[in-house]
């Protein structure tokens, strides 16, 4: 009977058709897990284990066949292989080269060797779309269209979900992932799996540039030392990074050391240092076939100056690379504007495979420390305390900017046209110095401490120090052969210490703890209070959010067609809590304010037709509900508790459609795209001008004639369209020419006509009615943006690529406030008499950049001499030294008709529009020893 049951099993396995093999490590031998093998006739895939094998047992095409691997980091290869019926096809230790290029640092990469990461196995063809890497449009958006600020389908960041070991990395605060918290990693942040747009994810619902989860397990690392220096003339001057990674060591344990450091005492812009520390560890103990358990901490402070937008005025005397924050203080450039990251990641992560076919992965996060953004404080001068606590106000402070309007030509040209020599002193000081003037400001100290009034100047920073709890489960099941089922539940709870703090009080004595403009106390319950050096300043209070959320996914997969569907619901909560008591708002400032809550829904759904093995057409669609962020909720959080008027939820509504072509010589895919989003807010801080009205309607009293203040400008309800098309395509020509080239055309804008309200320290939510935004263009960088070119790849391991991109369509981001109907309205509330129509549809043009077209190249080659594997890359940006505007924003200093169309009428306006220009020709070099 046994001898039977034997030979019946033998002929079971007689009788099958299997392809089978494994990968590994060209220089090492070693194998390499989660390595993409694809079919290409059927598009069928599967992973390889981490002993680096695979197999595909279920609907196995017969005859001639070509498998394709692939990995994030290495070269692509593709297999021939003949199937026949009730065969085994064996290929075993296929191996995988180093992709140097794929190293690359061109100026902002948010999407690189990504890769996918699901290490359940049987599951076949979950999709014909998923993939080790972005495709050919997504990197060239990454690599050659991120320098010009272009944003992909004219979505900001908040809309996209970036994790690492499945926890979320996006902040509460502005829902924006801070990829500067694991800067310095890059051997280590490398195992990513990417999920584009509407598709599912593993891991979360994600959101309309889909999700990236960086997987950091030091037993999936690839196992040996890495030593690379880099140089720049960029973002920082110098790159040194060291990693160690054992592998899977025999007593089940696997560990990972990264170490880096980033520096130079300025980028491409003036006086922008960079000073960055990395140090990355992972500790992974696989308990059993089931159980594993991983601790994971990253540390990457970073210090940096930061670089100013300037008005077309300056650009044409000091040219591109100008930045006003910045002054010669002791024979050395000090930045009065200074960022600094210190925000440490600790994580532990379990990892079940229940049986086979099931698993869950437990996770617990931990992120603290503090952000700080450095600026000049002015005014203090202006004020003197008698002996019995009262203020006496004089003469204030200067404007310590040297783009302050009233220093430049352009102020003295409209204020004293016939004296122009008053514009040229103006304009020969600015070209000689136009620079901050630290000695004076210490000098402007020194004097009013001698005279014990209090200091002029001093140097805070706006401090945020935030604790951030998440707790997830994810949970994974193969619920039969077709269908693939995942679930998640989440919990984060923020508590975010928000204050200005003082740095510097550059040779003073103290600073008054009061506005610097109109004397307005800052906490009544310390009135008069003089602050020094660490002391908190001008605004303290907490803010507390807490978020629990769960989605659930079904994946059906079959032959020819694919598809998904998904849902999720999120409750979000705020509440903010004053630990001033400001003066203008002293029942609403203090203590613990309105705690917000927020529901969120939603659900998604997509499908893949594979028409034949080259032709793939795929649909997404999915509609959202989400809560506001901390950032767009609060009116004015620094003054008081005051929310958004007729805040709620956002909507947005999106599909997409696409078709694949993947044939061995050409790749292509083809997508439109359509969003809305709904009810949208938005908040702006500035300076304006001509909101006398205003004020006066608020009930506040002006001091003297001045009606300028210093505002938050409130848009709730806006709806925004995004609509565009997406083309990315590559051809193998020869075996070492590849033709590769880019399409996007976009349209992006305002919807309607959203609601506008003011607010300041002096008076809170003043509607001014609808601001006339429906039809402008949103400014979100090029609306259209393409790319061409080549990369030739030598069989002696060295390779050489150039691409010229042409971008057109960017816009200025306009004014809402001069939108209003405030705009055509004079100091006593009635509309101007010389109001001019004509005149007015001129004023309120929105500007166009001009088109500019900019050439990279990028090169490199590498050696295997011994047991140590030696590369180097370079790239050029811009390398013709293009000077084109990347962005800008109107100011909204001129509000109503008069101020506007007088400044507008003067060659050099006083409050023209501020711009941001690309770098001209900058150049990176990377050099790496693998061993």
């Amino acid at each position: 009977m046994m001898l039977l049951i034997l030979f019946s099993t033998r002929s079971v396995f007689a009788q099958q058709t299997l392809i089978k093999g494994s990968v590994k490590d060209a220089m090492s031998f070693q194998p390499i897990e989660n390595v993409i093998i694809i079919i290409e006739e059927t598009k069928q895939q599967t992973q390889t284990d981490p002993l680096g094998e695979f197999a595909f047992s279920v609907n196995v095409p017969l005859g001639e066949q070509v498998l394709r691997i692939s990995k994030a980091g290495y070269i692509s290869k593709r297999y021939p292989i003949v199937v026949n019926e009730h065969q085994i096809v064996n290929i075993t230790d296929m191996t995988l080269e180093l992709d140097n290029s794929s190293s690359q640092d061109l100026f902002t990469i948010s999407l690189s060797d990504d890769e996918l990461d699901d290490d359940t196995h049987g599951l076949g063809n979950i999709s014909g779309l998923l993939q080790s890497s972005p495709d050919i449009f997504q990197r060239t958006a990454a690599f050659e269209f991120s320098a010009s600020f272009f944003k992909l389908r004219g979505l900001d960041s908040d809309q996209g979900s970036v994790m690492i070991n499945g926890i979320e990395m996006n902040k509460i605060y502005n829902g924006r992932p801070q990829w500067s918290h694991w800067g310095g990693l890059n051997d280590v942040v490398r195992n990513q799996e990417f999920n584009t747009g509407l598709t599912p994810s593993n891991y979360n619902f994600g959101g309309l540039l889909g999700t990236i989860n960086i997987n950091t397990r030091a037993s999936q690392m690839r196992s040996g030392r890495r030593v690379t220096y880099s140089s720049s003339n960029r973002s920082y001057a110098n790159r040194l990074m060291a990693t160690y990674t054992s592998g899977l060591l025999k007593s089940s344990w696997a560990y990972t050391l990264s170490l880096g450091r980033r520096w130079g005492n300025e980028g491409y812009q003036d006086a922008t240092l960079y000073n960055s520390n990395s140090i990355f560890t992972s500790i992974e103990k696989v308990i059993n076939d089931k159980h594993s358990l991983s601790f994971t901490g990253i540390y990457a402070p970073n210090r940096r100056g930061k670089s100013s937008p300037n008005t077309q005025e300056v650009y044409n005397l000091k040219g591109i690379k100008y930045n006003e924050y910045w002054g010669w203080q002791d024979g050395k450039k000090r930045n009065s504007r200074i960022k600094e990251v210190e925000e440490p990641i600790v994580m532990i992560n379990h990892y079940w495979h229940i049986n086979s076919k099931t698993k869950l992965n437990t996770n617990v996060g931990y992120q603290f420390g503090k952000l700080g953004n450095s600026r000049l404080a002015y005014g203090g001068a202006n004020r003197i305390i008698n002996t019995d606590g009262t203020i006496v106000f004089e003469s204030g402070g200067r404007n310590p900017s040297p783009t302050y309007y009233q220093q430049l030509p352009s102020y003295f040209e409209r204020n004293f046209p016939n004296d122009l020599e008053f514009a040229y002193g103006a304009q020969q000081t600015f070209l000689n110095n136009g620079q901050i003037n630290w000695q004076q400001m210490y000098d402007a100290n020194l004097i009013n401490t001698s005279q014990e009034r209090i200091a002029t100047y001093m140097l805070y920073e706006d401090r945020v120090d935030d604790n951030q709890l998440t707790v997830n489960t994810i949970f994974s099941s193969e619920l039969s052969e077709h269908i693939l089922f995942n679930a998640s539940i989440n919990y984060k709870k923020l508590e975010s210490k928000n204050y200005a703090q003082v740095l510097d009080l550059l040779g003073g004595s103290g600073f008054l703890n009061v506005d610097s403009f109109d004397g307005v106390q800052f906490d009544l319950k310390k009135p008069n209070t003089v602050v020094g050096v660490g002391d908190t300043y001008g605004y303290h209070y907490n803010m507390f959010a807490n978020i629990i959320s769960g989605f659930a996914q079904a994946q059906f997969t079959y032959n020819t067609l694919d598809f998904f569907v998904s849902g999720s619901i999120t409750n979000t909560r705020y509440q903010r809590e004053g630990l001033f008591q400001h003066e203008t708002f002293q029942n609403n400032s203090f203590g613990k304010g309105e705690a917000l809550s927020f529901t969120g829904l939603g659900v998604k759904a997509g499908g893949t037709y594979k028409i034949t093995g080259k032709h793939i057409a795929g649909i997404n669609a999915g509609y959202i509900m989400k809560a506001p962020s901390i950032r767009n909720s609060y009116s004015n959080s620094r003054a008081n508790h005051n929310i958004v008027p007729n805040i709620s939820e956002e909507k947005i509504m999106s599909l997409d459609a696409s078709y694949i072509f993947r044939s061995s010589i050409v790749k292509a895919r083809l997508t439109g795209f359509y969003t809305k989003l709904k009810g949208t807010n938005d908040i702006s801080f500035f300076f304006a001008d001509g909101i006398g009205h205003v004020i006066a309607e608020s009930g506040t009293q002006q001091s003297g004639n001045d009606d300028n203040e210093f505002i938050q400008e409130i848009l709730q309800g806006i709806d925004k369209n995004y609509l565009g098309t997406e083309l990315g395509i590559e051809a193998q020509v020869t075996p070492t020419i590849k033709l590769k080239g880019a399409v996007a055309l976009g349209q992006y804008t305002y919807a309607n006509n959203p609601d506008l309200y003011l607010s300041s320290d002096r008076f809170e939510n003043v509607y001014l009615g609808t601001s006339k935004l429906k039809n402008y263009k949103l400014a979100v960088g090029p609306h259209r943006a393409y790319s061409m070119g080549f990369e030739y790849r030598d069989p002696g391991y060295w390779w050489f690529g150039a691409t010229a991109n042409f971008f057109d369509k960017t816009y200025v981001d306009i004014s809402p406030l001069t939108r209003t109907d405030n705009f055509f309205t004079d100091v006593d509330g009635l509309p101007f008499v010389d109001y001019d129509e004509a005149i007015t549809k001129e004023l309120l043009k929105q500007e166009p950049f001009d088109d500019y077209m900019v050439v990279n190249l990028v090169g490199g080659k590498s050696w295997r001499v011994n047991q140590y594997y030696i590369g180097f890359f370079a790239s050029i940006n811009n390398v013709l030294d293009e000077i084109f505007k990347t962005g800008g924003f109107e100011q909204g200093r001129n509000a109503n008709y008069r101020q506007l169309r007088d400044d507008k009428a003067l060659n050099k306006p006083v409050f023209g529009s501020k711009y941001w220009y690309g770098r001209g020709a900058t150049y990176f070099l990377n050099v790496y020893v693998n061993f």
